[in-house]
């Protein structure tokens, strides 16, 4: 006969991810004749429970590497930029959030600048990136517990060795089948 008990244990409840593109521009100190090179460096970002939907807060800096004074003199520009964005995780078992979950955001793939042009003054960018987000909480898993079946192997005193034993063996002739 086989019973059943059930388990409450953190899990893994929800789970999303989202890719994103947006543009963003920067103006650099002097006026921009060729881009050089740009790259997007200290991502941070997090996430937090508004009404059922996950926000998602982060920020991160572009550094724009361009040249300048009909290509005769470069210079690096740094600009920080912040993104809110909003993701709604649909939980197991039409589950709802509440502030009991934990939100646990990951990069699942770092922001990267996927095209870059100087217009004028000014430097516009697209940067892409993809999170990931994990909602944490209570979940019930439901195992068999099995009573009729006991797992311990049964050792006797009979054979357990004793010192006598141990004696009589030593003391067998090796010689005996010759």
């Amino acid at each position: 006969m086989s019973n059943f008990k059930e388990i409450v244990t953190k899990a893994v409840v929800g789970k999303a991810k989202k890719t994103s593109t947006n543009e963003y521009s920067l103006t650099p100190e002097q006026k921009p004749d060729t881009v050089l090179g740009c790259w997007v460096i200290n991502h941070k970002f997090n996430g937090a429970n508004n009404g059922g939907i996950v926000n998602l807060n982060g920020s991160f800096d572009v550094n724009v590497w361009y040249s300048y004074d009909n290509d005769t003199k470069t210079a690096v520009s740094t600009k920080t930029f912040t993104y809110t964005d909003k993701m709604p995780v649909h939980l197991k078992d039409n589950g709802v959030l509440t502030n009991k979950e934990e939100i646990i955001v990951r990069s699942l793939k770092q922001p990267t600048v996927t095209n870059v042009t100087a217009n004028g003054d000014v430097v516009k960018l697209n940067v892409e990136k993809e999170l990931g987000v994990e909602i944490v909480g209570d979940t019930k898993i439901k195992v068999s517990i099995e009573d009729d079946e006991d797992d311990y192997e049964v050792i006797t005193d009979e054979e357990v060795l004793t010192d006598n034993d141990q004696t009589a063996i030593e003391e067998v002739d090796e010689d005996y089948i010759k």
